[in-house]
């Protein structure tokens, strides 16, 4: 049995095809996927299913990427400790460091990668194979 099988993922973007595109390779790749197309919804998500890595967007409407991480910060049982990693369209350092923490493993330049890269740096993230 592969070892994603036993990890969750959930990927918080609005972009509805970049989000399921993302979360169908997740799920063929034998992950639990969980979607949200917001940082409200991607918070309550997180803190309902407390997944092993976020994926998250940081330009979002209702709620966005940093302030949601902001939020999960708070939480002090899970949330504190969540890995993440920041799927952004921005390429402004200052931005990302403001996003950063221990737990925010990386961020990724939406036009410098393919899905496939997501899905290597999920399963070296996760220790998967």
């Amino acid at each position: 049995m592969p070892e994603s099988l036993n990890k969750k993922v959930l990927v918080v973007e609005d972009e509805t095809p970049l989000r399921t595109a993302i979360a169908d390779i997740l799920s063929f790749e034998g992950f639990t996927v969980f979607q949200a197309k917001n940082g409200l919804e991607g918070l309550e998500t997180a803190l309902k299913e407390h997944p092993d890595l976020i994926l998250l967007d940081l330009m979002m409407p209702v709620m966005d990427g940093l302030t949601m991480l902001g939020k999960l910060r708070q939480d002090m049982e899970w949330g504190k400790d969540a890995g993440v990693i920041l799927l952004t369209n921005i390429n402004d350092p200052e931005k990302i460091a403001q996003a950063t923490d221990a737990n925010t493993y990386d961020f990724l330049v939406k036009s410098d990668w393919n899905i496939e890269d997501v899905v290597k740096k999920i399963k070296s993230r996760l220790g998967v194979a």
